[in-house]
């Protein structure tokens, strides 16, 4: 499974890929390339400039409050592309502004996650997610 992390903070991306190399022990298979910002994760998925390689992710995780370009208005660009809607995106996020949820589900995102506090508990989301998207069905 190909994995866009679209994350700005360097530690909860490294909670992220700490917790994929986790999973991964067990057996499952993941391929984590990130973004650092909305314009970059726009880069990678319409496969601009140095992303023009770049493999089309299974699945999205994608924080709101991003510099360059909004999460946000990342998703909807996603969800606005006959190519790429149908890419799940997961909002992780630090949000809980109820507006913000439900723009984001309006906008076609397939979950919206707040980020713990804890790594602890950071640890036990990602397993629940990672869980969840390998049984999963996704469209090719």
């Amino acid at each position: 499974m190909v994995i866009l992390v679209v994350e700005d903070e360097d530690l909860h991306y490294e909670l992220i890929e700490r917790s994929v190399k986790s999973v991964e022990k067990g057996g499952a298979r993941y391929e984590l390339y990130r973004a650092a910002d909305g314009a970059e994760a726009l880069d990678f998925l319409f496969r601009r400039g140095k992303y023009a390689d770049a493999p089309r992710p299974n699945l999205i995780l994608l924080d709101l409050r991003l510099p360059k370009v909004s999460g946000m208005d990342v998703l909807k660009e996603i969800k606005e592309d006959e190519r790429l809607r149908k890419i799940p995106v997961v909002v992780l996020t630090v949000s809980t502004n109820e507006e913000e949820m439900v723009r984001a589900y309006d906008s076609g995102a397939a979950g919206f996650l707040n980020k713990p506090a804890t790594p602890e508990d950071f640890e036990r989301l990602l397993t629940t997610v990672w869980e969840y998207w390998r049984i999963a069905r996704l469209p090719e």
